[in-house]
């Protein structure tokens, strides 16, 4: 039980992302996606739309890259690659129906002049699996990314490296399963990570907010704060409360179409961390 409510502090982020102008679901690499359910391809940009706009009414900067027939995935652009200080580690990915993302990435942040662009040399998909915070790399392994990829992300960014095991299949990528609200607190499903992870979690943020299953399957924690604002699925009611517990103030988004490729707020948002 808090005693008193932090005071949060906004600062502005500048983030990637890409319309879904190809968004439909004719495979499955993840539990979420059925191809024989109908997809609407206006609605999820509509969708799309109202994050975007989102984000730029509450001061941030949105870069765009541009979608790629046949390549319906490339609306998740938090998988595309991890960010920090200015380079860019491009995503390796583990399924090959994502694979042809890794090439659009590595020219788009060639053409933004980055310092350094690299594809990993493991699987790796981006920042779907690693979130910085508090000046370390809290990196996921168990589906997507290889436990080999944590320690090439330590070598290329020089931050220590945190290795949790994701263990339900629903929640493939950290992102999923983990958002990171400011520079010292986090919100985690603990259900999702095998108990090595928990220990782990429980030690670093011990005032994190724990999510129930009701919030978690809702994509409720694949969600994007910029210290203060955190935008989240307008399903996830109880994790809002919860949020305004914490001095947060949570912006409910529609994401239920999105929800059908595996992804929601964050999937669709890489942060661009500059120099």
């Amino acid at each position: 039980m808090l005693t008193q409510t932090p005071e949060r502090q906004a600062r502005p982020r500048r983030y990637l992302m890409c319309r879904p102008t190809h968004f439909t679901v004719d495979y499955a690499i993840n539990p979420w996606m059925d191809p024989s359910q109908p997809t609407d391809t206006a609605l999820a940009l509509r969708q799309w739309e109202s994050i975007y706009r989102t984000y730029l009414r509450l001061g941030h900067t949105v870069e765009l890259i541009d979608p790629v027939p046949g390549l319906p995935d490339m609306v998740y652009t938090a998988n595309g690659a991890t960010v920090l200080d200015g380079r860019a580690l491009v995503a390796s990915f583990r399924h090959p129906e994502r694979a042809a993302e890794s090439e659009a990435y590595l020219a788009w942040f060639r053409e933004h002049g980055y310092r350094e662009v690299r594809l990993a040399g493991h699987v790796n998909e981006g920042e779907g699996d690693h979130r910085l915070v508090g000046g370390r790399v809290l990196a996921g392994a168990g589906f997507r990314t290889s436990r080999a990829a944590h320690a090439e992300v330590g070598e290329v960014f020089g931050y220590p490296v945190v290795s949790l095991t994701l263990v339900d299949p629903r929640f493939y990528h950290l992102d999923t399963a983990l958002a990171v609200l400011s520079d010292d607190h986090v919100m985690y499903y603990p259900e999702a990570f095998d108990a090595d992870s928990r220990s782990v979690l429980r030690a670093l943020f011990p005032d994190a907010i724990l999510a129930d299953r009701t919030d978690a399957e809702v994509f409720g924690l694949n969600a994007v704060s910029d210290g203060r604002r955190v935008l989240l699925p307008e399903t996830a009611k109880n994790l809002a409360g919860r949020l305004v517990e914490h001095g947060y103030e949570p912006v409910p988004v529609d994401v239920s179409e999105l929800l059908k490729g595996g992804g929601g707020a964050k999937c669709c948002t890489l942060e661009l961390r500059p120099a």
